[in-house]
C-alpha cells in the first residue's frame, strides 16, 4: 500500500505521462492537418490565437478568479484564524505569504491562484470558514499552498493552451475540408483512405484534449492532496475537511465551468457517480481523495 510519499511521487509521473499524452495528440493533428492541405501555415496561425488567449488568462488568472467569484480581501482583524494558518504554514512551506480573499457564500470551498509564488492568492468561502474547526483549515489550507508550491497553475494552463489548440485547429480544418477540401491528391485509394483517417482523428481529437485536461486536473487534486498532508503531517484534518465539504452538498453561488477546476471541491455541489460523469468531472471523487490520504485504497 502506497505512503503519502509514494503517492506524491506516483501523482507527479502520472500527471507528466498525461501531458506526453497531450503532446502526442496535438503532434498527430498538426500532422494530419499539414499532410492534409500541403501546408503548415494554418497551424502557426491557431497555435499563435490558443497561446495568446490562454497565456493572457494565465497572467491575470488571479483577477479574473476572484472577480468571477466575488472575492474580497480578508483583513486579520476580522478572519484570524484564515491569516494565522495560512501565514503559519506558508513559513513552514517555504512560500511567500499569499494574500488572502473571502468569498461571501454559505458552501463550503477554497481555491488558489496565481501566476507564480509572489503573486498567489488563496481564498475561502464564508462556509467554510463556518463548518470546519482549525486541523481542517489547516488541512485545506496546506492543500491550496500545495497547488501554488505544484505551479499548478502553470501545468493547467499549458493543459489549456494545448486543448484550446486542438480544438482551434479541428474546427478550421472541418469548416475547410467543407468548403473545398485539401490540397493533396485524394483520388488514390491511398489518399482517400488517409484523408478519411485525418478527418476522423481530427474529429475525435478535441475530445481526448478535453478529456486528458480534466484527468490533469484531477490527478493535480490527488498531488495537492498528498503534498498538504506531509505539509501538515496530519492527513486525518484534510480527510475530515474533504468528508465536510462533500457532504454540504450545496453549489455556491456563482458556480461556473471557467473556475471550477480551481476550488478544492466541486463548486456545482454533488459528486461524481457514474463512470461518464467521473470521465467529465474536474475533481476525483471525494471517497477516493480520503481513501488516498488516510492509506486505504490509494489511488
Amino acid at each position: 500500500m502506497a505512503n503519502l510519499y509514494q503517492q506524491r511521487s506516483n501523482n507527479v509521473v502520472k500527471t507528466w505521462a498525461l501531458m506526453a499524452g497531450f503532446f502526442l495528440i496535438v503532434m498527430a493533428v498538426g500532422w494530419a492537418v499539414s499532410w492534409y492541405y500541403g501546408s503548415p501555415t494554418i497551424l502557426y496561425g491557431a497555435v499563435a490565437f490558443a497561446l495568446f488567449m490562454n497565456v493572457g488568462s494565465y497572467w491575470f488568472s488571479d483577477k479574473i478568479a476572484l472577480s468571477m467569484n466575488g472575492a474580497k480581501p480578508a483583513s486579520r482583524e476580522e478572519y484570524f484564524d484564515l491569516y494565522t494558518v495560512t501565514e503559519n504554514l506558508a513559513i513552514t512551506a517555504g512560500l511567500p505569504m499569499p494574500k488572502l480573499y473571502v468569498i461571501q457564500d454559505p458552501a463550503p470551498n477554497a481555491f488558489a491562484t496565481g501566476r507564480d509564488e509572489k503573486h498567489a492568492v488563496v481564498a475561502a468561502t464564508t462556509g467554510l470558514l463556518q463548518i470546519l474547526d482549525r486541523a481542517e483549515l489547516e488541512g485545506v489550507i496546506a492543500h491550496e499552498l500545495s497547488h501554488i508550491k505544484n505551479k499548478d497553475m502553470l501545468v493547467m494552463t499549458v493543459a489549456v493552451v494545448l486543448a484550446g489548440f486542438v480544438a482551434i485547429v479541428a474546427d478550421i480544418f472541418l469548416r475547410m475540408s467543407l468548403f473545398g477540401g485539401g490540397s493533396r491528391d485524394n483520388d488514390s485509394k491511398a489518399g482517400v483512405i488517409f484523408a478519411v483517417l485525418a478527418i476522423v482523428a481530427v474529429i475525435l481529437a478535441p475530445i481526448a484534449a478535453q478529456l486528458i485536461q480534466l484527468a490533469i486536473s484531477r490527478r493535480r487534486e490527488f498531488l495537492a492532496d498528498s503534498s498538504g498532508a506531509l505539509l501538515t503531517r496530519y492527513p486525518e484534518g484534510l480527510a475530515s475537511a474533504l468528508r465536510k465539504i462533500a457532504g454540504d452538498g450545496r453549489p455556491m453561488q456563482r458556480a461556473n465551468h471557467a473556475t471550477a477546476h480551481l476550488f478544492i471541491g466541486n463548486p456545482f455541489g454533488g459528486e461524481a457517480g457514474k463512470f461518464v460523469n467521473k470521465l467529465f468531472a474536474t475533481h476525483p471523487p471525494v471517497e477516493e481523495r480520503v481513501a488516498a490520504l488516510l492509506g486505504s485504497g490509494a489511488k
